[in-house]
């Protein structure tokens, strides 16, 4: 069996078809771009061919390169990585040469892409070295360069080229955020030709009427001159100088592929293209041989794909959700709903009142006409999903539902109400799910007569955009519940974590300590422009006085209430609480109040640092440095992880790290805690953590876990190899 395989047809042209066997996309290997290399040069070396088309024999063309080729290449060391990206690099350019003399221009064989759906990395790299690419009139498929959101950037020439045909300011949406359009956004953009019906009928009628000028680059050409300009010439220096300080920006610095996306373009646009070709290959080879794009590419790449698929699913027959039953028809009640309505399952919502069950629904309609305005959605999509929505305050619509989310107020007693009348009118197989932040599962499901159907299930706000959800299995939970909670999730296209039930559970065990140690740091007399510029330059999206003041300062102050009646004596953030109680006080509640530890517009746009802070708690005269501050956010939160997967809540380090990044926006850079302390080292890790200990207290104090792994020299992922496995 092989990836590639060519049919040469009686009008000259050679069709070259991409079809990797056993997969449902495309992915480039090594041995696949020997394949095409022999096609081609077959196709190039027979007088009887005209031109070439490549195309695939899937519904799309291609999702990228085989990232194992990538693994197995960085294995081999900086060499292997340069030389092997190269070899592509050869590839490509014989492609966009195609026989021709190089100094006449003539003689060459035209070859275009013929894309029938979406087209990804090397699946765009590819094309961009043909000579024209035409694209099926398919607004699903996705056509971009995605590799800057797995901590590398398109290193095959994708790069190089993007840049000399758009100009460093059109491509840079493209390169630096990983833009994706769909085809006819693709052709306004200039990153392909032409949006048709049949793009191999197409691409064969050009290829037979082909020139040699049409298959000559602009950058080919003596007149060639940069979009925009290349870096010495006044329009391009203020492009680049500009883009310098975009990068730094979103960055922070703390992105190595962005840096290094930023330099090989710079340094390409000085020399000739094949000169450029091989800085990319440098640059690429540096980024996939610095530890951050291996963390990037196994988190968000690797394991995420894994447990969306179901990697720890328990043994069970398929749980597909037919009928979800909401319960709560607020934010979040409503965000299921419509998340649940999209993906085609039908959907009762409830709520006391039926104005308020209306009001949940048309939240949907909210996101749905936005949609439309966006040109993302069609008046009949809109109307198929609201007509999924049955929205009413009648328990008894709830017959027939196989699944039920309980989506109301963190009140026990109320949630203990609505998990009894759902159970009164369920089929008794049904799955009853609650949405819960905080409340122990164990706790809740004693209001179930079904305990081993109980489960659950914890959305994270706004439930449209956030990509995780965490699934908590209680003690009695039985397999067929957490099977089901994660084929709804996958319905839902989410990605699900399973941990066991603990306080807090996983994410916002993790999450509080860390907005818990930027508030302390406040009430130190830290500069809070310090705290929340430490965070950034960590990579963390929001510092944590952002965040609490996001998330509400009055739900802070239930929280440590509520924690501090559950711990008694063992309770220890007093001097937390001392800090943002006296913000409640004051009514200074967070963004939704506009007044927090920010100042606030009347738009609610978020002004500077409230000037307040200086007053209530003075400002220490020394100063901490900028690492230790950073290092008391890391480690806070990443020790935490530790002891969850040391107490079990955790059981696969994988989620630990996926959910991180997806949960709260754990410095997504590092791969998660377990790939941050994996690239400190362990031994370093406790010599930081047992410092950190002395000096702020034992909320530091290194695990055991961790402990006994820097006496072997073990390494996380060493040691848990990814693997679904306790420590």
């Amino acid at each position: 069996m092989t990836d590639f395989t060519m049919q040469k047809g009686d009008d000259g042209v050679a069709v070259i078809t991409w079809d990797v066997p056993g997969k449902s996309m495309n992915v480039l290997s090594m041995d696949g771009a020997g394949e095409l290399n022999s096609l081609i040069d077959d196709a190039l070396a027979d007088e009887a061919v005209k031109g070439i088309v490549i195309t695939s024999g899937k519904a799309d063309f291609a999702a990228g390169m085989d990232l194992n080729v990538l693994a197995q290449m960085k294995e081999g060391g900086p060499q292997a990585v340069f030389d092997g990206v190269m070899s592509l690099h050869h590839l490509l350019r014989k492609i966009e040469l195609a026989g021709m003399d190089r100094k006449t221009q003539k003689g060459g064989k035209p070859i275009a892409a013929a894309l029938p759906g979406t087209a990804l990395g090397i699946g765009l790299e590819l094309p961009l070295a043909t000579h024209r690419i035409f694209a099926a009139n398919n607004p699903k498929a996705k056509i971009g360069l995605p590799e800057i959101m797995v901590g590398i950037f398109p290193g095959a020439g994708g790069t190089t080229r993007l840049i000399r045909k758009l100009g460093a300011m059109a491509a840079a949406p493209l390169l630096l955020e990983g833009k994706m359009n769909d085809p006819a956004k693709a052709k306004g953009a200039g990153v392909i030709d032409e949006v048709v019906e049949d793009p191999v009928a197409a691409a064969k009628a050009w290829v037979l009427q082909a020139t040699d000028a049409d298959l000559v680059k602009p950058w080919e050409q003596k007149s060639y001159k940069m979009p925009g300009g290349s870096p010495y010439t006044p329009g391009g220096f203020m492009t680049f100088l500009g883009a310098a300080a975009m990068v730094h920006g979103k960055t922070m610095g703390v992105y190595p592929a962005a840096k290094a996306l930023l330099s090989a373009v710079y340094e390409g646009a000085l020399v000739d293209f094949d000169t450029a070709l091989r800085i990319e290959a440098r640059w690429f080879t540096h980024v996939l041989m610095n530890p951050s794009s291996g963390n990037m590419i196994r988190s968000l790449f690797i394991n995420k794909e894994a447990l969306e698929k179901g990697a720890n699913r328990p043994e069970a027959p398929d749980q597909k959700v037919r009928k979800v039953g909401v319960l709560g028809a607020g934010m979040m009640g409503a965000g299921i709903a419509y998340v649940s309505a999209n993906a085609g399952i039908e959907v009762v919502l409830i709520d006391s009142t039926q104005e308020a069950a209306d009001r949940g629904k048309s939240y949907s309609t909210g996101i749905l006409d936005k949609g439309i305005s966006r040109r993302k959605v069609t008046e009949e999509k809109k109307a198929e999903v609201l007509g999924r929505i049955t929205a009413t305050t009648d328990y008894a619509a709830l017959e027939g539902c196989d699944l039920i989310v309980e989506a109301v107020f963190e009140d026990p007693s109320v949630k203990a109400d609505v998990t009894a009348k759902a159970e009164a009118v369920i089929p008794k197989d049904a799955i009853f799910a609650t949405n819960t932040s905080t409340l122990p599962i164990g706790e809740l499901a004693k209001a179930s007569k079904r305990p081993d159907q109980f489960i659950g299930i914890h959305f994270f706000s706004p439930v449209d955009k956030m990509a995780l959800v965490e699934i908590i299995r209680g003690e009695q939970t039985g397999d067929r519940a957490v099977a089901k909670a994660l084929d709804f999730v996958r319905q839902i296209r989410k990605t699900p974590i399973v941990v066991n039930d603990a306080r807090f559970f996983y994410a916002n065990r993790c999450i509080i300590p860390y907005i818990n140690e930027g508030i302390r740091m406040v009430g130190e007399g830290v500069n809070p422009t310090l705290v929340e510029n430490a965070a950034k330059l960590m990579g963390m999206p929001l510092g944590p006085l952002q965040l609490v003041d996001e998330t509400s300062i009055d739900l802070g102050v239930k929280i440590a209430k509520a924690t501090k009646a559950a711990m008694g004596d063992a309770y220890s953030d007093e001097d937390v609480d001392t800090v943002i109680f006296r913000l409640a006080d004051e009514g200074r509640m967070g963004r939704k109040a506009k007044a927090g530890f920010y100042d606030y517009d009347d738009a609610g746009k978020r002004q500077g640092l409230w000037s307040g802070i200086g007053e209530n708690w003075a400002r220490a005269e020394d100063q901490p440095e900028l690492t230790e501050v950073q290092h008391r956010l890391m480690f806070v939160q990443a020790l935490e992880a530790v002891r969850a997967l040391e107490q079990g809540v955790l059981t696969d380090i994988r989620e630990g790290d996926v959910g991180a990044i997806l949960g709260w926006g754990f410095a997504p850079w590092t791969g998660g805690p377990f790939g941050w302390l994996d690239m400190l080292g362990a031994e370093r890790a406790v010599e930081l953590a047992d410092k950190l200990a002395a000096e702020h207290g034992d909320r530091f104090a290194p695990p055991k876990l961790l402990r006994d792994m820097a006496a072997r020299g073990e390494s996380f992922y060493g040691r848990f190899g990814g693997q679904k496995q306790a420590a």
